[in-house]
């Protein structure tokens, strides 16, 4: 692998546990304005006094989220994305490149990928464009990819995950970030089929915390890498100590029990 590429990667994955926590908070380009993220510096603080490995956003809001004070973070800078407003909301473009991303201080970049919309052969050739410049300067890659589409009549359908997930690593991408399929059986079936480390994304905030880490640790039990979350963390009502739970799950193996008993979530 490139030495540049490894350096980074350690940046963003825990070296003991080699799997991640990532907080999006790419979402103010989509959404508009999102609660939790009215200061990007402070709530980058907080993830970070729990434990994220590294935080995602646009370029345009890394002056902002960036702070200098506090535990050191990841920094992964997003180059796709839509608002809700477009007329195919589906269609992720690329709005910031590899060398841009660099510039700012990026310790990895992400793109999102919709397989089955519509516009997936633009959103491939994307790729293709961004695997490339990621494989000359050494940045590793993540590769956002969800089932989304006509023909995709449940997004966390382990059968079209499987898809999503294979396209990630079969286009070149280093960590591919994806839906969770529900179980511990199916998603073993999602992680064993590429070499590559696979993440679980938030989605929606979820009703309860103990859900959220149920999750969680099932997605570790069937040898996931780690998570991607972000309204559920951010929207949270401590983040700080959220993030310290997903961290002992994550990295030191806790079982529900235990974090039950050191954190006392409700």
């Amino acid at each position: 692998m490139n030495l540049g590429k490894s350096i980074r990667l350690e940046r963003i994955i825990d070296r003991k546990s080699r799997r991640t926590i990532i907080v999006p908070m790419d979402h103010g380009l989509t959404m508009g304005s999102i609660q939790g993220l009215e200061n990007m510096a402070e709530m980058v603080d907080k993830v970070s006094q729990g434990g994220a490995n590294a935080v995602l956003m646009h370029s345009g809001m890394v002056g902002a989220g960036h702070r200098r004070y506090g535990r050191d973070v990841g920094l992964i800078i997003h180059l796709s994305g839509a608002t809700n407003l477009a007329p195919h909301p589906n269609r992720k473009v690329l709005v910031c490149t590899v060398e841009r991303a660099l510039k700012m201080g990026a310790d990895a970049i992400s793109i999102h990928i919709n397989i089955g919309a519509e516009e997936e052969p633009e959103m491939l050739e994307d790729a293709r464009k961004v695997v490339e410049a990621s494989r000359e300067w050494g940045v590793p890659l993540i590769a956002m990819m969800y089932p989304r589409g006509k023909k995709i009549q449940n997004e966390n359908d382990p059968e079209v995950v499987n898809i999503a997930v294979r396209a990630g690593a079969e286009l070149g991408a280093d960590i591919v970030k994806t839906n969770y399929t529900g179980d511990i059986d199916s998603f073993k079936y999602i992680v064993n089929s590429v070499s590559i480390p696979v993440i679980i994304a938030g989605g929606p905030k979820m009703d309860t915390i103990p859900e959220l880490l149920q999750v969680v640790y099932d997605s570790i039990q069937a040898g996931g890498a780690g998570v991607a979350f972000g309204r559920n963390v951010f929207q949270a009502k401590n983040p700080i100590k959220l993030v310290n739970a997903l961290s002992k799950i994550i990295h030191q193996d806790y079982t529900l029990q235990e974090i039950q008993k050191e954190f006392h979530f409700i």
